[in-house]
């Protein structure tokens, strides 16, 4: 099978699906900031939550229903930073995602990746990670809402977490835009092979 990439090109495509993969799997998750409420654990991701009140009308009080999910709307997450936390680092995923699957693909298909190409390529990750970290610094801009602040002992605000801690997911998404950042960029360059100049 032909492939359009050196070895450290090949070295380089297998990096980008990690980083992509462990970015897109941190950015999925709803683990991005651990609290309690009411005695039972709630965390948060950008757009996803897990265990939420609701209030019970046989027992009339408030309780915890102990599930994940995403939040009824657009609208329904927290807070405007989060709102766009979730469309940059979304957008950033999938742009390390995007080069990730075409890094991939030069591995079995001749000539699809030249030294331009993945010069690009690289370039690409490097704004994809950039998108990323944007969102990851954008994150604690919303601790100061009113589901957090009731999660973290009404005493967050704007990058202090009060009673919260960090979530794995939160270090996973920002790790694997580092890595595709400082890492795949610089193998990017040197992962296409030198095209062959045909005489017409």
């Amino acid at each position: 099978m032909a492939s359009s990439l050196t070895c450290t090109g090949v070295i380089w495509a297998l990096l980008s699906f990690l980083c992509a993969a462990t970015s897109c799997v941190g950015f999925f998750m709803p683990y991005w900031l651990w609290g309690s409420q009411l005695g039972k654990p709630v965390s948060f991701g950008t757009f996803r939550r897990c265990s939420y009140p609701v209030h019970d009308e046989s027992r009339q009080m408030m309780v915890m229903v102990e599930e994940c999910g995403r939040y009824a709307s657009f609208q329904g997450i927290p807070s405007a930073e989060w709102r766009i936390c979730t469309i940059v680092t979304g957008l950033g995923c999938g742009l390390l995602l995007l080069v990730a699957l075409t890094a991939l693909m030069g591995c079995c298909v001749s000539e699809l990746i030249s030294r331009m190409v993945g010069r690009v390529a690289g370039g690409i990750q490097f704004l994809g990670g950039l998108l990323i970290g944007a969102g990851c610094a954008l994150y604690p801009l919303g601790w100061d809402s009113e589901e957090v602040r009731q999660t973290c002992g009404y005493v967050s605000g704007q990058f202090d977490l009060g009673k919260c801690e960090i979530g794995w997911a939160f270090y996973c998404t920002g790790a694997g835009a580092a890595a595709a950042m400082l890492l795949c960029t610089w193998l990017a360059c040197f992962s296409g092979k030198k095209q062959k100049q045909y005489p017409y």
